[in-house]
């Protein structure tokens, strides 16, 4: 029997319709994966929040809930440890779901003979429609993002599905509306599109056009039966796999040690005091690098404002925390490119500053 390969990297697939049974089973498996995480966990968890309203809580630190209760006064390391732990156990599902629909979608783009447009907008808003109805953080979408880029999606489209996928939900925004003036909302909306169709297509065109070192052969017959299909759509799935997963674990783990760490450091006090162009500064920093859950921004920030924290830090948590974390941003790292880690980190940064100290004066 003839055969022809393929090789999963960013040049023109060479994967002809003769592989439609391997695209429909990778689309059945990509279509289980989601739908049972969506309606067995996220948007039930995600409603939950919502109809709390203006009773939303959140135990943890960087979490919702929390599995060990942690107190100031027990020693900085068993702090961290059990924030470490509360993060691992919050982010179990939706990691789960981000380490198998990551490679599932990298399974099924491979089959596609095009992922990309020559247009850098029209990317940048494939990715977005792409990002919205994934419904997870920027945590569990780093290791989804580490498939799509390795399928061949550019750059600009990677990047607008992971601003989008926490940030422009529609629960999420919904959320923000119910709680928070329209203003505020509006401002935390503007500066998620700024970073989707701004940022993400202009630092794209500055990185060009380089190819991801994965490669997956994948031997597709000119007559491929189902027995064939299910055989490379396994095989595919597998490689996938351990190439998302070798990568994002390990990052996981050093990210929630680091977030927990940063978190705990951080004065119990530090957000009562009057606010200041440094102190918004500091807000949107940390804001940006620490690894919360979905809709946790929109909780942290209204909470916050109840309790009388200057409005000024509470837009600049919103427009900065959850939108990135330290976990996204390395995996960009190492997928992408440093350079666009760190300019993600920065310009979030920025916006979030930017936002605050608008506040501040109009205030």
């Amino acid at each position: 029997m003839s055969v022809q390969a393929s090789t999963v990297n960013l040049q023109p697939s060479l994967v002809t319709t003769n592989a439609w049974r391997s695209r429909t089973l990778a689309v059945i498996l990509m279509v289980a994966i989601a739908g049972i995480f969506w309606v067995d966990s996220r948007y039930p968890a995600l409603l939950k929040r919502y109809n709390a309203g203006t009773q939303v809580k959140a135990a943890g630190a960087l979490t919702f809930g929390a599995l060990y209760q942690v107190d100031r006064s027990m020693p900085l390391s068993t702090r961290v440890w059990r924030t470490t732990v509360n993060w691992l156990d919050a982010n179990r599902i939706g990691m789960t779901f981000s380490f198998l629909f990551g490679p599932a979608a990298l399974a099924f783009l491979t089959t596609l003979p095009r992922r990309r447009t020559a247009s850098r907008y029209l990317n940048t808003l494939l990715g977005a429609a792409v990002g919205v109805p994934l419904a997870v953080c920027t945590n569990c979408i780093a290791p989804i993002a580490r498939g799509f880029y390795a399928s061949g999606m550019s750059t600009e489209s990677v990047l607008a599905a992971m601003f989008a996928s926490p940030a422009l939900n529609v629960v999420v925004l919904a959320m923000t509306f119910a709680l928070f003036p329209a203003s505020i909302a509006l401002l935390k909306l503007a500066t998620v599109l700024l970073l989707i169709f701004v940022f993400a297509p202009a630092v794209a065109s500055r990185q060009g056009d380089s190819a991801p070192a994965f490669a997956c052969p994948v031997e597709i017959p000119v007559s491929e039966t189902w027995t064939e299909a299910l055989v490379s759509t396994s095989r595919s799935f597998g490689k996938s796999f351990w190439y998302v997963f070798r990568v994002a674990f390990p990052l996981m783990i050093f990210a929630a040690v680091l977030g927990a760490l940063v978190i705990e450091l951080l004065p119990p006090q530090a957000l009562i005091a009057q606010a200041t162009v440094g102190g918004i500064l500091l807000v949107a920093v940390v804001g940006a690098f620490l690894p919360v859950p979905m809709a946790f921004d929109v909780a942290i920030a209204y909470i916050a404002m109840t309790k009388g924290v200057p409005l000024s830090y509470v837009v600049t948590i919103l427009c900065t925390l959850g939108i990135i974390s330290v976990f996204s941003l390395s995996v960009v790292g190492k997928t992408i490119s440093w350079k666009v880690a760190a300019a993600a980190y920065a310009t979030v940064a920025a916006l979030g500053t930017l936002a605050g100290l608008l506040t501040r004066t109009l205030g």
